[in-house]
C-alpha cells in the first residue's frame, strides 16, 4: 500500500509539472495568409466558390449580408514548428467558416480578422496565432455576404 501511495503521489507530481511547462508558452505570432491557402492541404480543401477577403481587400457588391461570425480552431502543436502548427489551426477556420457561408447561402466572407483574445485585428497579409507547447490556436470573424459578379 505505501508503494502505491508513492507512486501515486510521484505520478501527480510529474503530471503537474508537465502541465504547468506546456502551459507556460503561448507565443502570440503573424504569419502569411498566402502561405498558408498555398499549402497543397488547403489547395485541396478550400472551396473556390465561397470567396475570402481578408482585412479591408475589396470586394464585388453585397446583395445580401447574413451577419458577422466567428471561429477559433486549435491543433495539436506537438512535434511541429509554430507555423506549421499555426497555419492548420488557420485552415482549420477558415473552412469552418466556408462551411458556415455555404449554410446561410452567402458565396463570400469579407472583412475576415484575426479575433484572439477577442482583440480583432485586421489585415490583407497576416494572421495572428497563438502557439504553445502542445496546441496552437486561431480566431476568426467575418462578415458572411451574397455578393454579385461571382
Amino acid at each position: 500500500m505505501n508503494k502505491a501511495l508513492t507512486f501515486t503521489v510521484l505520478s501527480i507530481a510529474t503530471l503537474m509539472l508537465c502541465t504547468n511547462s506546456a502551459e507556460a508558452r503561448n507565443d502570440l505570432h503573424d504569419f502569411s495568409i498566402k502561405s498558408a491557402l498555398s499549402s497543397p492541404v488547403a489547395k485541396q480543401k478550400v472551396q473556390p466558390n465561397i470567396h475570402l477577403y481578408f482585412g479591408n481587400q475589396k470586394y464585388p457588391r453585397i446583395q445580401k449580408s447574413f451577419g458577422k461570425f466567428s471561429t477559433s480552431k486549435k491543433t495539436n502543436a506537438f512535434n511541429k514548428s509554430d507555423q506549421q502548427a499555426c497555419e492548420r489551426a488557420f485552415l482549420s477556420a477558415v473552412l469552418q467558416l466556408q462551411r458556415k457561408a455555404r449554410n446561410l447561402g452567402a458565396n463570400a466572407i469579407i472583412n475576415i480578422k484575426s479575433n484572439y483574445n477577442r482583440i480583432e485585428t485586421s489585415s490583407r497579409k497576416k494572421f495572428k496565432c497563438a502557439a504553445g507547447n502542445i496546441i496552437a490556436g486561431v480566431a476568426l470573424k467575418g462578415t458572411f455576404v451574397k455578393t454579385k459578379g461571382h
